[in-house]
C-alpha cells in the first residue's frame, strides 16, 4: 500500500504524462490519447492501492494488474519506470528494435507485466483466470484489469463478464476507461454501447461510477470494492481521452497520433518539464 496524499498522487500523475510524452517523441505514432486518459486511475493502484514489490516482481503476494488495452502500454511503462521496476533511462527506447518496451506489454521482456495484451477483448478473459486460480490457491491477491469503452465492442469482453459473474469472481475490479472515443471517432457514431453502467450490472457485476481524474474519488471507489463480496465489480472511470495535454483532449487523432516538435514542447511546458 502507498500513499493516500492526494497532492503526492497529483504529482505522480503529472510525472506519468510526462514519460509519456517523453516515449512518444517526435515524429513516430503512439497511443498517447488512452495513456494519458487513465494516469490518474494507474497512478492510484501502482502508488497507492496495490501490493506489489519492485524489487521482486513475481513476488506470490502481489495484486495483479492487466492493461486489456494493451495499446496504452506506455502508461503502465511509465508507472513501472516510476515505481522502480526498471530505470526511466529505458523509457525513450519504447518500440525501438530489442527494447525491454514494446508498442503492446509483453511479459517475457518487461519486468512487473503481467500478461501479453493488446489483442482487444482477451485481457479480461485472462484476468478471470487469474482471479479464479488465486482464489482456488486460497490466496487473498486481488486482479485489477482496465478495459477500453471501445474494446466493449469485442463479444469476449461478455463472455468473460458472464464467466466472472457464474464464477463469482469478487477478487476481480475491472475499471473501464470510460473517454468516449475510439481509434476513428466517437464511440456513440462507430459502435455505441451504451447503456454502459446497466450492461455491467445486467451481467452481475456490481458497478461504480467515477470521475476518473478525481483522486479522492478513485481512492473512495477502490476502498468501497474491497468490501463487496460474492460478485467482480466494475469501475465506470469517465475520463477526457489526452487529458492533461491541451491540444489533445477529446480528439480522435491521438488515439494513435504523431507529436511534431511544436506540440512535443508545448506538451512538456504544460506538464511542467523539470518541476518535481
Amino acid at each position: 500500500m502507498g500513499t493516500r496524499d492526494v497532492g503526492s498522487l497529483e504529482r505522480t500523475a503529472r510525472r506519468l504524462r510526462l514519460h509519456i510524452v517523453h516515449m512518444m517523441g517526435v515524429g513516430q505514432k503512439g497511443h498517447l490519447g488512452g495513456s494519458c486518459s487513465m494516469a490518474e486511475v494507474v497512478t492510484a493502484l501502482y502508488f497507492s492501492k496495490m501490493r506489489h514489490d519492485p524489487a521482486n516482481p513475481t513476488w506470490e503476494g502481489r495484486d495483479r494488474f492487466l492493461l486489456s488495452k494493451g495499446h496504452a502500454a506506455l502508461v503502465q511503462y511509465a508507472a513501472l519506470a516510476e515505481s522502480g521496476y526498471f530505470p526511466s533511462e529505458l523509457l525513450p527506447t519504447t518500440k525501438a528494435l530489442g527494447s525491454l518496451l514494446q508498442g503492446h506489454p509483453d511479459m517475457k521482456l518487461t519486468p512487473g507485466v503481467e500478461a501479453n495484451t493488446g489483442s482487444l477483448g482477451q485481457g479480461l478473459s485472462i484476468a478471470c483466470g487469474m482471479a479464479a486460480g488465486l482464489r482456488l490457491d486460497g490466496r487473498a491477491n486481488r486482479v485489477y484489469c482496465i478495459v477500453g469503452d471501445g474494446e466493449m465492442a469485442e463479444g469476449q469482453i461478455w463472455e468473460a463478464a458472464m464467466a466472472a459473474s457464474f464464477y463469482k469472481l469478487d477478487n476481480l475490479v475491472g475499471i473501464l476507461d470510460r473517454n468516449g472515443l475510439m481509434a476513428t471517432g466517437p464511440i456513440i457514431d462507430r459502435f455505441d454501447t451504451n447503456p454502459v453502467a446497466e450492461k455491467w450490472r445486467a451481467f452481475g457485476w456490481e458497478v461504480l461510477e467515477v470521475d476518473g481524474h478525481s483522486f479522492p474519488a478513485i481512492l473512495e471507489a477502490l476502498d468501497r470494492v474491497d468490501g463487496m463480496t460474492g460478485k467482480p465489480k466494475m469501475i465506470i472511470a469517465r475520463t477526457v481521452k489526452g487529458c492533461g495535454i491541451s491540444f489533445a483532449e477529446g480528439v480522435a487523432a491521438f488515439h494513435n497520433g504523431v507529436l511534431d516538435a511544436e506540440q512535443y514542447e508545448r506538451a512538456r511546458g504544460e506538464l511542467g518539464e523539470g518541476k518535481r
